[in-house]
């Protein structure tokens, strides 16, 4: 408490001084027992407390002067106002006590009022009484009858004593709270009621005949009102706990309608004892009709004082209580816009999360809400939001509706104040979700504040999980300590970078970290739509190997083995283990690793198994001999059918007779009309054969490499080493053994379109690339981008495929981020922008496979936030018209934007699939946008879709882990990558997914998880001359048809590959049955109208315009790149993928068919993980693999 420090005068001084004997043993620097206890507490500093002897001795003797301080204080003024005021609990108790006599006069009140009876006389006390009259409308009003009541001296006698000490207590108020002006304590409404109350009983001790004189002690109602205000703001203070404003208004109101209703009761009361006598009930029934504005008239006052009293309370009230709504209303819209509170009981009672945000969007909130109470055990949280901002109106329309009315709180606060963090129960809480502000331009900045909140929460609740969203990978080691942490732009590279190798890798892990249930699409005519909605389901579980029906049956049996039959025989994949003395998770640990019942499996499959139900379909022979062998034959036929509802999963499981353990071969059935037998796939063995495996050490590789390759080439093989990178441009990065260069190459050499002392290239092409380029387009040469180039540059990709990687930056890059690239080969870097076409040019588009646009911050100023991708859109529009054989990959900000990519105005089919979007939505779908077709061909991405990775992980804590490995960011000893390969036209003969997954095990224990599909799809335009060509491609399938001549037609076997995709576009795959119908009644019916040949000229002439269109753009390439000195041989501007449309099937059924181009996703192992002893096993293991086949490298698979 502050205490006021006062001067201390001449005599105060004088009277604390002490005088210590120049031969006392006492130390100086002590303090004396004898001092008041409000003396200064330390007296030993040195400072101010050893004077020299000659300034306070005369006669040179050592002297020390004692001050006592606050000395104010001590007076007993300040020891009253202290105890009355200052202190809070002290002046609580004096509050309460004076609230208990104002309540108790009024109840003396009310029983004298109960006791009064006018018929026996009216007067003064000890006077002759007055005979009661009954009131007449022609006399006039007896004024005795309101001067004089009859009051008992017992009553009177509490009465006078308790107006005695009121009056006592407020003098003493009065005279303790005066601060100079008499005038203001005098004039205040409280002093004046209380002398009104108080007086006239101190009076009737001193002059008797006045006992009877009415006094308004019903006013007291008034000052007990404000008393208890008073006593509540003291009990804030007191346990030092702010109730809310809304509960003090709400307080106000009510205690100012009692007391204008007992005001107005009791006057009326009083004063219709000169008219007609009232009841103290029918006055507070016509008080009670008067205020609530019904007015019945039955009971109504008779006489002018108490008509006038009515009129005066009516016009109190209007005055008192609009004023009083007003402030409710104005706390109640307050309390709407910052929110309410969570109570403690409820906090202890239910339990809730938090959501930290800097500002709340309405794309963020569904995200989170959608993902969040997808989990069936999550439905009786509650989420507790907690920003700085004023709720949005989409955000609060979206919080009325009863779905999360009832399950949501938001609070208006910041996470750095205890204060709104005791609002929100944070110690109470199950997670606090912490997410960054990924809108703002300057997104360190954004950074900067999530840390400081991370920082907040763990200081006021050390004990509440943390979910933590950070931006920046350079700002990660400062939320180290929260229990998860997702990096967007660490996330955001790897995935681009992935994408180019392995086509689609963001639209894999979309679908698996979103919940969803597989129903997406079923209702939809397309073949496609329904099986990419199906498994779009799969996502990721665990279960402990012991308690599982998949894989309890494997204990002991290598991981390969247990993946392998566990897919064939329950559809479900198993991608890695986590061991119970190791906590790391490792993806395909190979077929060394031996299955244990404490190993924590995961696995991807629709739904987990505790809500899966296993029905067994068996022939009559089996059904004899019951379901004990159900689970004793590792080899059951696959499953045909996994059927999602209601969260449980049906599986139907066919058994038919075992094949002998020790059969190496399978023979082709017999329906494919051949009598030759091909070889079968070899069996998965139980236990690791590593005569039978290919050796798993790509540190080897480097001399059959040189072998293989001619003099030249291998001169550049050479110039490459493995090795961890020797500067990482930020903190925390993960070590990652990688292909770098001998030496670091100079800043100079790094610049891609400038030449320097050590070459002279100034053009793609005059490097003279092997293999295709990747251009990435960034803004700023971020540390994320370190991200980028890791991936593609990790020890387990074959030198011979590395593709130079170049960064098209709108700034220059920083020194250190040079200095953290320049180790990697065929890395660098120019300065342009995406939508200058001499700096396409320049880096070499032409030669490049997959350009990647990534989302630039300086486009997140935009107005309306949906306009923050617009520029983005259009330019990446543009290349795709001047450059339509590219692989553009495109980050957005915003995923509903993704329908603009590509964007084609007359497609129909687009059309459609928009309506099934929204069908979708409206369905409760949280993938609606999962059937664009540039999500679903893994073309565009937008990092929000992951934020859903973080919400998953407080449920799924290991799913960051997983993607992480997966992504290639974290790289665990013995854990494998994420890797593709494609299905050529000699690896049809496998057929199935299931026969491939056998194949993968047997061969190169590689576990695949999916398939990225590619279909020719013609899309119907209203433009005429899409129309032409689709008609005549339909014609030509007709012709086909009819000659019988499957095989040989388009000079590829379309027998294994009926939607499957070719290069070139003189080849047509077989489109869909209605196609072949349509096109067959379109050829019958092209001679019989003659009309046709008109029509068939105006298709020409707008295929040829459409063609000089073409040709226009064709030109205007082609004149830039004469013009910067580029030879124009290398672009084709014909070749174009507009035709086709691809899509991902995670997890498929073993029965897939296999087509021609799908590229399977693998897991592959680790190879650092068994590297052989010797040289001689790597040999022999190697062709006992290949077999008669030719052998080829390592890194690739062979069927």
């Amino acid at each position: 408490m502050a205490r006021a420090k006062l001067k201390n005068s001449p005599s105060e001084s004088n009277a604390h001084v002490k005088t210590v004997p120049a031969g006392t043993t006492e130390d100086v620097h002590g303090v004396s027992p004898l001092l008041p206890s409000r003396r200064m507490g330390s007296m030993g500093s040195d400072v101010g407390q050893r004077p020299h002897a000659e300034d306070f001795s005369v006669d040179s003797s050592f002297s020390q002067v004692q001050v006592e301080f606050y000395v104010n204080e001590n007076t007993f003024k300040e020891r009253l106002k202290l105890f009355f005021i200052k202190n809070q609990r002290s002046s609580l108790r004096i509050r309460l006590f004076n609230f208990s006599l104002k309540l108790l006069t009024c109840l003396l009140y009310i029983v004298r009022v109960l006791l009064d009876n006018p018929e026996e006389g009216i007067g003064c006390w000890e006077c002759e009484k007055q005979n009661y009259t009954a009131f007449n409308q022609s006399t006039n009003i007896n004024w005795s009858h309101i001067f004089w009541v009859d009051r008992k001296t017992p009553l009177w006698a509490v009465q006078v004593s308790i107006a005695l000490i009121s009056f006592l207590e407020t003098m003493l108020l009065t005279y303790l709270s005066y601060k100079g002006n008499i005038w203001e304590q005098i004039f205040r409404i409280s002093f004046i009621l209380e002398m009104i109350n108080t007086v006239p009983f101190i009076i009737t001790i001193f002059w008797p005949p006045l006992r009877n004189l009415f006094i308004p002690v019903f006013l007291n109602c008034w000052l007990a009102k404000y008393a208890l205000e008073n006593m509540i703001n003291d009990l804030h203070r007191a346990i030092q706990r702010t109730q809310s404003a809304m509960f003090n208004q709400v307080l106000i109101l009510i205690c100012t309608l009692l007391c204008l209703v007992f005001t107005g009761t009791c006057g009326i009361q009083h004063l219709e004892r000169a008219g007609e006598k009232l009841s103290l009930f029918k006055s507070f029934y016509f008080c009670i009709v008067t205020f609530s504005t019904v007015g019945y008239g039955d009971v109504t006052p008779k006489i002018w004082p108490s008509q006038l009293l009515v009129v005066i309370m009516i016009c109190v009230a209007l005055v008192v209580l609009p004023l009083q709504f007003e402030e409710l209303v104005y706390l109640w819209m307050e309390r709407q816009k910052s929110g309410g509170n969570y109570s403690r009981h409820r906090a202890q009672t239910e339990k809730h999360v938090v959501l930290c945000v800097s500002s709340l969007k309405i794309d963020l909130l569904m995200d989170f809400l959608n993902e969040f109470y997808a989990h069936p055990r999550l439905q009786d949280y509650y989420v507790v939001i907690l920003c700085p901002t004023e709720m949005d109106i989409q955000v609060r329309r979206v919080l009325q509706i009863p779905l999360w009315s009832q399950r949501v709180i938001y609070l208006q606060g910041s996470a750095l104040k205890d204060q709104d963090l005791m609002r929100a129960k944070m110690d109470n809480g199950e997670a606090c979700f912490i997410l960054s502000s990924r809108n703002e331009v300057d997104r360190t900045a954004a950074d900067h504040q999530t840390i400081l909140r991370a920082w907040a929460v763990k200081d006021f609740a050390p004990n509440c999980p943390l979910y933590v969203q950070i931006l920046k990978p350079e700002n990660k080691f400062h939320v180290k300590f929260a229990d998860h942490v997702v990096c967007e732009e660490e996330c955001k590279y790897a995935m681009l970078a992935l994408n180019c190798v392995c086509p689609a890798t963001s639209t894999l892990i979309t679908l698996l970290v979103h919940t969803s249930r597989g129903q997406e699409g079923q209702e939809s005519p397309e073949q496609w739509q329904r099986m990419y909605g199906r498994c779009s389901g799969n996502e990721v579980y665990h279960i402990r190997m012991g308690d599982s029906k998949f894989f309890m049956e494997y204990e002991g049996k290598s991981f390969t083995y247990a993946a392998f039959h566990a897919h064939k025989k329950y559809g479900v994949c198993l991608i890695g283990i986590r061991r119970e003395e190791n906590k790391s998770i490792l993806l395909n640990p190979g077929p060394r690793h031996i299955m244990a019942a404490s190993d924590t499996c995961f696995y991807i499959n629709i739904t987990k198994e505790e809500n899966s139900a296993f029905i067994f379909k068996q022939e009559e022979k089996q059904k004899k001999k019951g379901f004990a062998g159900s689970y004793d034959g590792p080899s059951r036929l696959p499953v045909h059918s996994i059927i999602a509802s209601m969260g449980t999963v049906a599986m139907d499981l066919q058994n038919t007779e075992c094949r002998p353990a020790n059969s190496s071969k399978l023979a082709l059935p017999a329906e494919n009309g051949s009598g030759t037998r091909r070889p079968s796939i070899a069996p998965v063995l139980e236990l690791a054969d590593t005569s039978s495996l290919l050796p798993c050490d790509l540190l080897s590789d480097q001399s059959e490499d040189e072998m293989t390759q001619s003099d030249e080439e291998g001169s550049a093989v050479l110039e490459y080493v493995k090795g961890y990178p020797p500067n990482s441009p930020y903190i925390g990065s993960s070590p990652t053994l990688c292909h770098l260069l001998p030496e670091k190459a100079p800043f100079c050499c790094l610049r891609l379109d400038k030449g320097c002392k050590h070459n002279s290239f100034e053009d793609a092409k005059a490097y003279g690339f092997k293999n295709k380029l990747i251009i990435v387009s960034a803004e700023t040469a971020g540390n994320g981008l370190y991200n980028f180039i890791v991936p593609l540059r990790a020890y387990y990709r074959s030198r011979k495929e590395l593709n130079p990687i170049v960064l098209l930056l709108d700034n220059k890059p920083e020194h250190h981020f040079l200095e953290a690239i320049c180790c990697f080969p065929m890395v660098y870097y120019m300065e342009g922008t995406i939508d200058n076409l001499d700096s396409l040019l320049q880096c070499g588009i032409i030669y490049a496979d997959n350009l990647v646009v990534v989302d630039k911050e300086s486009t997140m100023s935009a107005e309306e936030d949906y306009m923050a991708d617009a520029k983005t859109i259009v330019n990446v529009q543009t290349m795709f018209r001047l450059f339509p054989s590219l692989s553009i990959i495109t980050e957005l900000t915003h995923p509903s934007n993704m329908r603009f990519m590509q964007f084609r105005a007359k497609d129909s089919y687009s059309l459609a699939l928009s309506k099934l979007e929204k069908r979708e939505r409206e369905n409760g779908s949280n993938l609606a946008f999962m059937f664009r077709l540039p999500f679903a061909a893994g073309r565009v991405f937008s990092i929000s879709m992951l934020d859903t990775l973080l919400y998953q992980s407080f449920v799924k804590d290991y799913m960051i882990t997983i993607t992480r490995l997966l992504l290639g960011l974290d790289t665990t000893p013995g854990s494998g990558y994420l890797c593709a390969m494609k299905i050529t036209e000699d690896d049809l003969w496998i057929r199935t997914y299931g026969r491939l997954f056998q194949k993968l095990c047997s061969s190169s224990a590689e576990i695949p998880i999916g398939i990225y599909r590619t279909e020719s799809h013609m899309f119907a335009t209203s433009e005429p001359h899409d129309i032409r060509a689709q008609s005549q491609i339909s014609i030509n399938v007709e012709d086909c048809e009819d000659t019988k001549d499957v095989k040989e037609h388009w000079g590829i076997k379309t027998g294994h590959h009926r939607n499957s995709c070719s290069s070139d576009q003189s080849e047509h795959p077989l489109l869909r049955r209605k196609s072949m119908q349509w096109a067959r009644r379109l050829s019958r019916k092209g001679n019989k109208h003659s009309s046709k040949t008109a029509e068939w000229i105006s298709q020409q002439r707008l295929s040829l315009y459409r063609r000089s269109e073409r040709q226009e753009l064709s030109e205007l390439v082609k004149n830039r790149m004469k013009h910067l000195g580029l030879p124009t041989t290398g672009y084709d501007e014909m070749n174009d993928h507009q035709n086709t449309l691809s899509y991902v099937l995670i997890n498929p059924p073993p029965d897939t068919r296999l087509e021609l181009n799908d590229i399977v996703y693998l897991i592959r192992s680790d190879p650092l993980a068994h590297v052989a002893n010797d040289g001689h096993s790597r040999k022999s293991s190697c062709s006992n693999k290949l077999g008669s086949g030719n052998p080829e490298t390592r890194d690739e698979t062979q069927l």
